[in-house]
């Protein structure tokens, strides 16, 4: 599927930084895309990704032709440009994974009433090796009080681009495969009691797992 984006359509500094995400992708880290179809046009939505790079945020908003949000930690918000940029792009301060911060998910469920998207990482943190890690319930709290549709995505070659410990490497490639939408009904057990949101993280990171890598990449 072709992109189409419509950086006018969004917040003027989200917009650019939008533009420059997608170039820099094009020209340092250029994989395969997949699955684009599967985000939703109208309507709040919540993108739920694996986690393996500073890159990811950027990398995978880059491909949503929508304005969407982001969670930082909130120890990043000190006086300077990075604060004005953090806030200039709606980027929501939490602690830790999000999912215990009550001023965040107030935050969150804001947004989503806007109408907009929302990026998470059910692990909560980088993985230190690459590969998937159990998920936090946090994510699932967030899903089940915001009941709306979870798009996977699962990014790969992030880390090898520029994983945890490691040098930036410019130039290796990195795809993303965005799979179907995962409704409230197939994630959300109402009735599970206090296991209700780690099951919701369980079974959002399983769509996650399920997504392959594509093939080759023909230049």
């Amino acid at each position: 599927m072709s992109r189409i984006y419509n950086e006018a359509e969004m917040e003027p500094v989200y917009g650019f930084f939008h533009y420059l995400s997608l170039v820099g992708y094009d020209v340092l880290f250029r994989g395969e895309v997949i699955g684009l179809e599967n985000l939703p046009r109208t309507g709040s939505f919540l993108v739920a990704a694996n986690h393996a790079s500073f890159l990811d945020p950027l990398l995978i908003g880059c491909q949503v032709q929508r304005q969407i949000a982001y969670f930082a930690r909130k120890t990043l918000w000190k006086p300077g440009l990075a604060s004005w940029w953090l806030d200039m792009v709606g980027t929501i301060p939490v602690d830790r994974d999000g999912g215990q911060d009550v001023s965040a998910i107030k935050r969150v469920l804001r947004t989503l009433k806007e109408g907009k998207g929302l990026v998470l990482f059910p692990e909560g943190t980088r993985s230190p090796d690459g590969a998937l890690h159990a998920p936090k319930a946090g994510v699932g709290l967030i899903c089940c009080r915001a009941q709306v549709p979870v798009v996977p995505v699962r990014i790969f070659g992030s880390f090898e681009a520029f994983g945890k410990g490691q040098g930036l490497r410019l130039g290796r490639p990195v795809s993303i495969v965005f799979g179907p939408p995962i409704l409230p009904a197939s994630y959300d057990e109402p009735g599970a009691g206090k296991e209700r949101y780690q099951i919701a993280s369980g079974r959002i990171m399983d769509r996650i797992a399920a997504l392959r890598p594509p093939g080759p990449v023909v230049i």
